[in-house]
């Protein structure tokens, strides 16, 4: 590979769009081009990010080292397939499949081939949740609340997939024990698919998640707080606020300190991507690799399983 990382955009809707210019602007990265379906939308994109386009993906092969892939979930596989099976890195969007079946015949293409597959859980690139994870250690209760006003984005897959997902990712990764048991309701309210749930997790050491997603809410809140043996972390994904709540000895006594963690806004798609360009150029594993990723699609899987539907 050149020391410019040659780079194109697979479906240019509303997300996609923010990957291409986000690639367009990256120092030692060409934008080769960008695909979509929709001739209008595909010159568009391609216009404002000074670079050409195509409505036949297939186009992209042998031009160019990556792509993101942002097309609806249940087009990620056969595409993502195809570019694995070219020798192509991929950036695929939440969720990386539909099911767990796809998503572990793309992580082998991906270990096959010797390409680097990375999936959009966008939450592992936000400031708070970089702040929060080295505080914690033994988390022994999480409460999660994503909630959002409803659009049509995403209405392709439940919830779950389309929301929920990002907090089973970040549990997760913040908790080093397998789910025991499941308990889950969910409620279709505008769509045909379930549109808020609400999933209670077990894991093997004792750790219990209490989750709640939904895309039908009046206001939009993303938040999650985490207990664990004298501390209490509170984290507002969307403000980038973080209240640590500690108990420790001050001249002999246990008191109770608490400090609040105002960050910077950031940009966590721009992290994403620069993440995943530095994995295409050092082929090192990235952040949310493959397996990773699937691992939330199997506890996601196994949440739908046990859904109770009213």
């Amino acid at each position: 590979m050149s020391d410019v990382v040659r780079a194109g955009v697979v479906g240019v809707g509303y997300l996609g769009s923010f990957h291409a210019e986000k690639y367009a602007g990256l120092e030692g990265v060409a934008l080769v081009a960008v695909a979509d379906a929709n001739l209008a939308r595909a010159g568009e994109v391609a216009v404002r990010c000074q670079t050409e386009f195509e409505t036949d993906y297939r186009r992209l092969f042998g031009r160019v080292d990556c792509i993101s892939l942002v097309v609806p979930t249940h087009l990620h596989f056969p595409i993502a397939a195809e570019f694995l099976q070219q020798g192509i890195d991929v950036l695929v969007e939440k969720p990386m499949t539909q099911g767990v079946a796809e998503g572990r015949t793309l992580v082998t293409l991906a270990e096959q081939h010797k390409r680097i597959l990375q999936v959009g859980h966008l939450e592992r690139f936000n400031p708070a949740i970089r702040a929060l994870a080295p505080m914690i250690a033994q988390p022994r209760f999480i409460e999660c609340h994503r909630l959002a006003q409803f659009v049509d984005r995403g209405t392709d897959v439940d919830v779950i997939l389309d929301l929920m997902i990002h907090d089973l990712d970040v549990i997760l990764s913040l908790v080093n024990a397998d789910v025991q048991s499941v308990e889950a309701v969910g409620v279709p309210v505008l769509t045909e698919n379930v549109d808020i749930a609400n999933a209670r997790l077990r894991f093997s050491n004792g750790c219990i998640a209490n989750i709640t997603a939904s895309r039908v809410a009046m206001k939009r809140e993303r938040k999650i707080r985490l207990f664990q043996a004298d501390t209490y972390v509170s984290v507002d994904y969307g403000d980038k606020h973080v209240r640590v709540c500690r108990r420790e000895p001050i001249d002999g006594v246990k008191t109770i300190t608490v400090n609040e963690l105002s960050l910077e806004q950031g940009d966590a798609l721009l992290a994403e991507i620069e993440h995943f360009v530095h994995s295409v150029r050092t082929r090192q594993q990235p952040l949310v690799d493959g397996r990773t990723a699937l691992r939330a699609l199997e506890v996601a899987e196994l949440i739908r399983s046990n859904l109770e539907t009213a």
